[in-house]
């Protein structure tokens, strides 16, 4: 499936390894970014590319509509981050039936409300379009920025949880609007 979707200042579409891997790179290979998220730092841009199509095998075979999708500015054409709808994974691995929004930005693209606004739309895909009836959200305690964004998003806090990724995180959720009947 090849997803292509804009919002008001991004593009949001599948990730080309062959293309993509710098700008991901710029994105995966930043200590500051890698701090909140659960991996190593990407070591090079080759690494990135083996990265990205194991990300995109990894979808392909679930094939149940969740992915992670390049964001680009509108603007420029450049990626600025990834926006992610997910199963969150427990603590050894193993995928939950619990759905989450996510997204990675470079750290050139922070404080912009680029999080936001492709969260949004990730929201809106996996109620609209995957039908899920709760969609959650989750961050290291430490990590106000994407706390931030989650509020932003109209997302209710949970508290902290230790169900997931094998870390403490603040888990937060949102419900579908459609209605259950």
């Amino acid at each position: 499936m090849n997803a292509f979707f804009e919002t008001t200042r991004l593009i949001i579409r599948d990730w080309n390894p062959e293309t993509d891997a710098e700008p991901a790179f710029k994105i995966y290979g930043e200590p500051d970014v890698m701090r909140f998220i659960n991996s190593p730092v990407t070591a090079s841009v080759e690494a990135q590319k083996v990265a990205l199509e194991t990300t995109i095998e990894k979808y392909a075979k679930l094939d149940n509509g969740t992915g992670s999708w390049a964001v680009l500015e509108k603007e420029t054409g450049e990626i600025v981050g990834a926006i992610l709808l997910k199963q969150l994974p427990d603590n050894e691995g193993n995928l939950t039936q619990d759905y989450e929004v996510g997204w990675h930005l470079r750290k050139a693209s922070w404080g912009k409300g680029y999080a936001t606004e492709a969260g949004k739309w990730a929201l809106e895909y996996g109620f609209k379009v995957l039908k899920l009836p709760v969609i959650y959200a989750v961050a290291k305690p430490e990590n106000y920025a994407s706390i931030r964004v989650m509020q932003r998003l109209g997302m209710i806090p949970m508290g902290r949880t230790k169900r997931y990724y094998g870390a403490e995180l603040e888990l937060f959720r949102i419900e579908s609007q459609m209605g259950n009947g």
